[in-house]
């Protein structure tokens, strides 16, 4: 969907406020994909009319620079949040960046969910985001208790992507199938973040799915000017996760492979990170970590790159369906990206008509690097990724499209007022003090 400016501008009065309650596993002051998203989503939310209740565990993971003792916010206490939402925080359970201490984390933050959820005043629907699966549960109660319609946001392709990580085996399997799945079926709406995940639930008969994409905020996103005709060595850049997902020991190995011709430095944090460090020492690798960065000097490091790459690994299929977040960002700087990566985020570079793809193995991006160590015209860019965020990938438009689909999910699911346990609870005890007061009183 394509908005323009001034139809998102005749669109700004497009109904009523109405409060959405949303939750989420993480969210500000961390530094995450969910935060990234929603900070930039809340902001035009509220500007078109929307009040925002945010539900989130105290801020423990991820953390960004806004991160301090007073603004991570304290558990069961409400907090303001500094784009006009109110953010009610409930406790964690952070023993370590692995997955058994991330599912505990998850599963003391959804407990707490789902309770304070149920407090935090009326709302109109309810949103949560995930890959938390626990947090699908969480937000399911939340909703049938309020009896308010419940709006899945799937950043992932769960439960596909449990599958093919290996997260989950024999029963077990079986059950978080059941679980996702019973969720998905009984929301209101689905909203994925790829057209691919949107069409394999459609044909896994879920009914009401929309695609609203990752973005960026383009206005803030300055266009970089292109890296220097001559350099020594070919400057490559990763940013980001260093984790299971993106496979980053054929990053390593391929720059070993290159040699003196590449220079390769990885900005971030992940759980396999100190095992890069370690592959990169054993193979006498030239690779530079570096903590992760944000804000002004992310484009600092953009603007000192000659090629950016986009990582992921390919053998677990769900990642045909997934576009890495920073695909977005960079298209829009105007750096060439190394592009490791198939199924839909191929398609989107492909249709942008920027950057190379290249197979998964050390020794094709090593070629690559190689290729365009000597021909260093091959790092220009057109314009053209640029222009295609702002048809397909500005969140001022992706919230337009947000608000459109969430007040058609109010208006069309909505209960009947008062149908909720609370509401059919409060009335229950309003009617047992009542008669309660007249047998006293019967005069």
């Amino acid at each position: 969907m394509n908005t323009s400016a001034p139809m998102r501008e005749a669109q700004d009065a497009s109904g009523p406020p109405l409060n959405v309650l949303l939750l989420t596993s993480s969210y500000w002051p961390e530094h995450s994909p969910p935060q990234r998203r929603w900070s930039s989503l809340v902001s035009h939310l509220r500007e078109r009319g929307w009040r925002v209740s945010v539900v989130c565990p105290v801020a423990h993971y991820g953390p960004g620079p806004d991160f301090s003792a007073s603004t991570r916010g304290r558990p069961w206490r409400c907090q303001p949040g500094f784009l006009g939402e109110r953010i009610h925080r409930v406790p964690y359970l952070f023993v370590g960046d692995h997955r058994a201490g991330k599912l505990l984390d998850q599963l003391v933050s959804a407990a707490g969910s789902a309770l304070l959820g149920c407090f935090t005043g009326p709302q109109d629907v309810v949103v949560v985001t995930a890959p938390s699966l626990l947090l699908l549960a969480s937000a399911l109660l939340v909703a049938r208790v309020k009896g308010i319609p419940l709006v899945v946001e799937m950043r992932d392709a769960w439960p596909n992507l449990a599958h093919d990580a290996s997260l989950v085996r024999g029963g077990s399997r079986s059950l978080v199938n059941w679980a996702v799945v019973h969720v998905q079926n009984r929301a209101d709406l689905v909203v994925t973040v790829t057209q691919g995940f949107a069409r394999t639930l459609r044909r896994r008969g879920v009914r009401h799915v929309v695609t609203v994409r990752n973005g960026i905020l383009l206005e803030r996103t300055p266009q970089l000017p292109p890296p220097p005709p001559r350099r020594e060595r070919l400057r490559v850049l990763y940013l980001g996760n260093h984790g299971e997902s993106q496979s980053l020991d054929r990053l390593i190995r391929a720059a070993h492979l290159a040699g003196d011709a590449v220079e390769l430095t990885m900005v971030g944090h992940g759980s396999q990170k100190p095992a890069l460090q370690r592959l990169a020492v054993s193979l006498g690798a030239d690779v530079r970590f570096l903590p992760p960065e944000y804000r002004e000097h992310v484009f600092d490091r953009y603007r000192e790159a000659d090629t950016v790459v986009i990582s992921l690994r390919d053998d677990w299929k769900s990642f045909e369906d997934t576009i890495p977040s920073k695909t977005y960002e960079v298209l829009a700087v105007g750096r060439h990206i190394t592009a490791v990566v198939r199924g839909e985020a191929a398609h989107v570079l492909t249709e942008a008509g920027e950057g190379d793809i290249v197979p998964a193995d050390p020794a094709a991006i090593a070629a690559l690097w190689t290729r365009l160590a000597r021909d260093r015209s091959r790092l220009l860019t057109t314009g053209s990724g640029r222009a295609w965020v702002a048809r397909h990938a500005d969140y001022a438009d992706l919230a337009v499209q947000y608000d459109q689909h969430l007040r058609a999910t109010v208006r069309e699911h909505s209960r009947a007022r008062g149908v909720g346990l609370l509401p059919r609870t409060a009335r229950l005890a309003q009617a047992v003090s009542h008669s309660w007061r007249t047998h006293q009183d019967p005069a």
